[in-house]
This record gives C-alpha cells, sequence and structure tokens, in this order.
C-alpha cells in the first residue's frame, strides 16, 4: 500500500472518528456515557487503557473527576473525587491551555501523589487536552497508557479536536440550567454523607485502630484528595504524639516519622489544633515560619499545605488527624467540616479501642498472673506448686533450700492441710536423691496390724494372710527419700524399730532374720504436738530427738493471707482447665470475702472450695458462695489449743524464761539453757519462736 492511500485511509478514520465524537455529543448529555462512548471510537485510532474526564472546581483550585473509563482499575478514582491541579500534566494542560504529552512519567516535574497512584497501576506515559469552549477552559480530557511514548503529535492534534467537542458537551450540560451544578453538588453532599456513613459503620465494626484506619483512609481519599495521612495520639507520660496510624505506609528511613514514633508536640499544627479544639487548615507559610525540627523535616519532604482535626471524646482531647499534600491550598474549609466530623467519629473509636485494650490486658493479666508468680517462685527456688509470695512462706523455702542438699532428717511441722507433702517433694526435688524415688506413706492411713509391714515388708507366711513376700516402703526408698506423714500416730510398739532404721539404716522383714541395709533420707511430717506426746509418755524422746534434726514449721493460711489472692487463682485456672471451663477472674469482693476467712482446713480448704466453685460457676466470672466466708470468731478448736493446753504453755514459757535469765540468755553450750532444760539447742529455740520468746534489747 501506498504512503498516499495510507494517509488517505488514516484521514478517512480520523474524520469517521470525529463523526462518531460528534454524534456521541449530541445524543449523550450524560458525560460517564459520552465518555465511554468516546473511549470506545478512540481506541480505534488512540489505543490507551484509561481515560478521564475532569471538571474545573471554581470554589478551589482543583479538578472534580466527571468520568472514568478504568475498565481494569474500577476502584482506583471515584466520580466526584477532587484532584489537585498542581503537580499534574492535567494542571498544566488546564493553566496553559495547551495539550500536554508526556512519553513517560517524570515525578519531579509532576509530583502530585497521584501520578504515582498512576504509576503503580502500571501507566507510563500520557496525554491531557483542555476542554475549551468559547474561550473558557471547563476542563481536561486525560488518556493514560501502560506503555511508553503510546501517544504522537498526530494523536494531540486528534484529542485536541476531540477535546473541543467533549467541551461543547460539557457547556450543553452546564447551559441546560443550574440542574447540572445542583446535580453536581447533590452529589458531591452525597458523597460526603456516604463517607460519613461508612465512617459511622467502620467505627462500629472495628476495635482495632490500624483496621479502622485502612478502611477511613481508603474512603477518605474518595473525597478528599491527599498525600498522606495519619492517626497521632496524646502520649500523656512524655507529653508527646505517637502516631497510631499512617496511609500510605512509608518504607523505613523515607519518611519524616514512622508508625509508633513518638515526636514532640510543640510548634506543630497539631498543637495549634488540640489547644484551639478547632480544625486547622495549614498553610506553605504556617509550615515554613514553624520553629518545630519535625515540621520542617515534612517541609523537606514536599508538603506544601495540610488540615489537621483535634479527636474529641467526652471533652478530653485524645490526639489529632492529620492530613498533608504536596500542594499548596490543596483543603478547603468545606473539607475542613468533613474531617472535623470524620474525627469526631475516630475519637469514639479511639476511646473505645483504648478501653477493649485495657480491658484485654487486664484480662489477660488476670489470667496469666498466678504462670508468671509461680515461673518467678520456680526461677529462684525450683519448688513446683508451691504457690505464694508471702515472707513467711519464703522463710519456709529459704529452710528448705538450706536442707535440702544434706541428707538430714527433716520434721515438717504445721497444721492439716498447709501442704506439708509438697514441701517434703520440694526438699527431695532439690536434693542429690532427686533421681530416685519419693516413697510416701500416711501412718494414720494404715491400720497398727499393719504398719510394720507397710513399714519393713514382710516374709511369705510371716502372718495369716501373708501368702507372698511383700517389699516395704524403705526397701522401696533405697537411694532416694521415705516421706512418713502422721508420724505421731505411730504406735509405741513400732517406734524402737522406726529409730533403729534411722540410726542404723538397717531392719528385718517380717517372718525374716535376715538383716537388710538401706540408703534412706527420711522426711517426717505431722500435725501433732510431738513435744506433748513425749511428755505423755506417748512418743518416745529418743525417737523425737533422732526426727527433729532440723524442724520446718509451716504457716496456717491465715498467717499468710497475702497467699490466698495467688492461691485462689491458681486453683481457679487448675480446676476449670480440668474440666474445660472458661474461669477467667475472680472478683474483688470474693478475693476479699476468701482473705478474711480464717480456713481452719488450711489450703486443702481453699482448694476444695474454689474447686466446687469452679463447678458451680456459669459464666467466665468465678461464682463462690460468700457468706460462709465472713470472718467468725475463733474457737478454742480452731486455736488448737484447749485451756489446759493454754495454761501448760503458760507454765512452760515461764520455766524457760526463768532458765533464760539465770543463764544470762546463753543458750548452747555445757552451761547453757538448753542443756539446763534438757533440751536440744536446735529444739529450745524452736520452743521459743512457738512460745514468742524474743531476748530483750
Amino acid at each position: 500500500m501506498s504512503d498516499d492511500v495510507r494517509q488517505l485511509t488514516r484521514e478517512r478514520d480520523r474524520l469517521r472518528l470525529l463523526l462518531d465524537v460528534n454524534n456521541a455529543v449530541v445524543s449523550h448529555l450524560d458525560l460517564r456515557d459520552l465518555l465511554k462512548a468516546v473511549s470506545s471510537f478512540l481506541r480505534r485510532l488512540v489505543p490507551h487503557e484509561m481515560s478521564a474526564i475532569a471538571l474545573h472546581e471554581p470554589q478551589g483550585n482543583m479538578f472534580r473527576v466527571g468520568a472514568l473509563d478504568f475498565p481494569e482499575h474500577q476502584d482506583f478514582l471515584k466520580e466526584s473525587a477532587l484532584i489537585s491541579l498542581e503537580g499534574t500534566p492535567a494542571g498544566l494542560a488546564f493553566a496553559t491551555a495547551r495539550p500536554t504529552m508526556r512519553n513517560r512519567l517524570d515525578f519531579e516535574e509532576f509530583p502530585a501523589e497521584i501520578m504515582r497512584r498512576l504509576a503503580a497501576l502500571g501507566v507510563k506515559s500520557g496525554c491531557s487536552v483542555p476542554l475549551i469552549s468559547h474561550e473558557r477552559v471547563l476542563g481536561v480530557l486525560s488518556l493514560s497508557s501502560v506503555r511508553e511514548s503510546a501517544f504522537t503529535e498526530d494523536d494531540v492534534e486528534l484529542l485536541g479536536q476531540i477535546g473541543k467537542q467533549i467541551a461543547i458537551a460539557v457547556e450543553n450540560a452546564l447551559n441546560f440550567g443550574n440542574a447540572f451544578e445542583a446535580q453536581r453538588e447533590l452529589r458531591r453532599e452525597r458523597d460526603r454523607s456516604q463517607l460519613l456513613l461508612d465512617v459511622t459503620n467502620a467505627v462500629i465494626s472495628h476495635l482495632d485502630l490500624r483496621e479502622l484506619f485502612k478502611v477511613i483512609a481508603s474512603r477518605v481519599r474518595e473525597v478528599v484528595d491527599y498525600f498522606a495521612l495519619n492517626i497521632a495520639l496524646f502520649d500523656a507520660q512524655t507529653g508527646q504524639l505517637r502516631i497510631h496510624a499512617m496511609e500510605p505506609a512509608p518504607l523505613p528511613g523515607t519518611a519524616p516519622f514512622e508508625e509508633g514514633g513518638l515526636h514532640p508536640l510543640e510548634g506543630t499544627p497539631a498543637e495549634v489544633a488540640m489547644a484551639s479544639r478547632r480544625t486547622v487548615l495549614v498553610t506553605r507559610e504556617d509550615l515554613e515560619n514553624s520553629p518545630s525540627p519535625l515540621v520542617q523535616r515534612i517541609l523537606a519532604d514536599g508538603v506544601k499545605s495540610g488540615c489537621v482535626a483535634p479527636l474529641i471524646a467526652r471533652g478530653q482531647v485524645l490526639g489529632a488527624l492529620q492530613l498533608a499534600s504536596r500542594i499548596e491550598n490543596a483543603f478547603s474549609k468545606e473539607d475542613a467540616e468533613l474531617l472535623t466530623q470524620i474525627a469526631g467519629q475516630i475519637a469514639l473509636s479511639v476511646e473505645n479501642a483504648v478501653a477493649y485494650r485495657e480491658i484485654s490486658t487486664l484480662k489477660a493479666r488476670l489470667q496469666q498472673e498466678n504462670v508468671y508468680l509461680q515461673e518467678e517462685i520456680r526461677q529462684q527456688h525450683n519448688f513446683e506448686e508451691i504457690i505464694g509470695d508471702s515472707a513467711a512462706l519464703k522463710k519456709v523455702l529459704e529452710q528448705v533450700e538450706t536442707v535440702a542438699s544434706t541428707d538430714s532428717t527433716v520434721l515438717i511441722l504445721g497444721e492439716t492441710g498447709t501442704g506439708k507433702e509438697l514441701i517434703a517433694r520440694a526438699i527431695h526435688n532439690l536434693s542429690t536423691r532427686r533421681d530416685r524415688s519419693l516413697v510416701k506413706l500416711n501412718c494414720a492411713a494404715i491400720p497398727t496390724g499393719l504398719l510394720e509391714s507397710e513399714l519393713f515388708g514382710h516374709e511369705k507366711g510371716a502372718f495369716t494372710g501373708a501368702i507372698a513376700q511383700r517389699v516395704g516402703r524403705f526397701e522401696l526408698a533405697h537411694k532416694g527419700t521415705l516421706f512418713l506423714d502422721e508420724v505421731g500416730d505411730i504406735p509405741t510398739e513400732l517406734q524402737p524399730k522406726l529409730l533403729r532404721v534411722l540410726q542404723e539404716q538397717e531392719f528385718e522383714r517380717l517372718g525374716s532374720p535376715r538383716t537388710l541395709k538401706v540408703d534412706v533420707r527420711l522426711i517426717a511430717a505431722t500435725n501433732s504436738d510431738l513435744e506433748r506426746l513425749v511428755a505423755e509418755r506417748k512418743f518416745r524422746n529418743d525417737l523425737y530427738y533422732r526426727l527433729n534434726v532440723f524442724p520446718i514449721t509451716i504457716p496456717a493460711l491465715r498467717e499468710r493471707r497475702e497467699d490466698i489472692p495467688l492461691l485462689a487463682r491458681w486453683f481457679a485456672q487448675k480446676f476449670a482447665t480440668r474440666i474445660r471451663k472458661p474461669i477467667e477472674s475472680i472478683s474483688t469482693r470474693t478475693l476479699s470475702a476468701l482473705c478474711d476467712y480464717h480456713w481452719p482446713g488450711n489450703v486443702r480448704e481453699l482448694e476444695n472450695v474454689i474447686e466446687r466453685a469452679v463447678i458451680v460457676s456459669r459464666g467466665p466470672d468465678l461464682e463462690v458462695t460468700l457468706p460462709e466466708f465472713k470472718p467468725k470468731a475463733v474457737t478454742a478448736s480452731v486455736a488448737d489449743v484447749s485451756n489446759d493446753n493454754l495454761n501448760l504453755e503458760v507454765a512452760e514459757r515461764e520455766h524457760i524464761l526463768k532458765v533464760l535469765r539465770d543463764t544470762n540468755w546463753m543458750i548452747g553450750g555445757s552451761r547453757g539453757a538448753a542443756a539446763k532444760l534438757g533440751l536440744n539447742r536446735s529444739t529450745l529455740q524452736s520452743r521459743m519462736r512457738k512460745l514468742g520468746i524474743v531476748r530483750p534489747v
């Protein structure tokens, strides 16, 4: 085909295109329909991917999107959205009333944020022509392509002619009466109302500030064009602003500030907005005159104007909603009014989110508090399941640490339910015997006739019913530890044999003449007053002295009330996990009632009470029947001393005091009080502690 024929064909196609556009202009008053028709015609001769008609907004230095044809990116812009004239090819075409064509994007020439957004969609070249009618520039027709150098000078000339035809359509629409302007104003009000509705819905449905912010930022951009937007909350501890969310999220080190960072409030537009409680429009002059280093960094980043709305909830200023633009005077008074309303909604959300975070943190802390306290105790003492942080318990644990590494016999004293077995296990676990067994036996739970067999074992036929050989607890505990609970209940006829094992580490099974040697560390426990039993000749004094090498007295629960909340939470979590019930908290009122109760059954009673409470609780809060835990008068049975015992203790105290005075308070040695009283030094010290005897200063 010759060049002449090719030129004629091209001219024919151009004329046909102009005719089609003219017919579209005549038949379409709606700009949206007109643009779609024109775009479909244009793609026959001028390939492109995106097109838009932007009309000049008389009230500001802005464009308002009149129509869009972005087939693959329908969410890029919304019709009626505002776009700044400055920093865009369209703005240059409007200002010069001449077409603007660029073969590739140049952010230095056109720094507006929308140019970067176009680049993110893959746009590489474009062309904008002014819409001129009767020497008046009404707006711009813009075409974009994902290819570089997609448009030629001929294309620009053709688009100029099409722009004149579209300008006629725009003018006809404008001259159609005030209806078009009214329609545009109604559409703008509709968009703003829709934005406020969307923000309200987002506030209701999002407690997480970051998720809420993403929704709000995307919706605000459809109505108010900006370069950057963030939420900054006032940090009362530092007196500074903390950036909680940013859009778009900057690359590390590329922005004046980053999400999560703290920044001084002094000298910033946010300070003005928060102090005046009014939305502030920030000009380039305001930024240049600000003494704040942060503002100067923002200015150096290309920001030329801004809008800052205070976040106010229930009369309290929480922070600020901040918008920035690289275009001068980018925000109007209408924008400020809209952002004030949006900031009010965000403030409520921030208040709710902060409250939600505090509740969640408190809930998590209540759930984990016991775990943390347990870990702290385990790291310091390695005591499993021993819960508490009271001075009395710490003293016991220090004693455990002291004696654990030895093989000395330990006597654990304390009321029923205080946790004597746990202390015995802790001693064993910290000892050199921890790799061997801890063998336990409750002497009160075994009938008297069978206790000897349980301790020392028997041979087949040793007594009626002995149909097989049995290994006793001492043999089982060889190289390990034997824990004898309720040792005060061992019958007197069996006590000499127990004493022999402790002294000689040897014994014979029932029915066997053969002596067995063992290596056993003994830990004994009792809630009985062994000294009283010795005085009553119900317990051998030599066995008592052999057991009382290292006494440890466990305080009653009423003597360490500060541990009751920790124990209650630990037991609640333990039983809630076991029966798969979500117990999350214990009320302060319940804890107070538990602390006021005298707990005659000690920790074991508390454990049973909490287990019962977990079973009956119907929700996440532990339900404890409170009336039974009102403070009660301590009866004689609870005090563990009858009147006779009390008189005996008074007499004993006076006698010990007299001997101490006679020996000038010297306890040990041949002339000391312990020798005169016929007691072991440690025994006398234990009695002094029990009777409250303290040397005068």
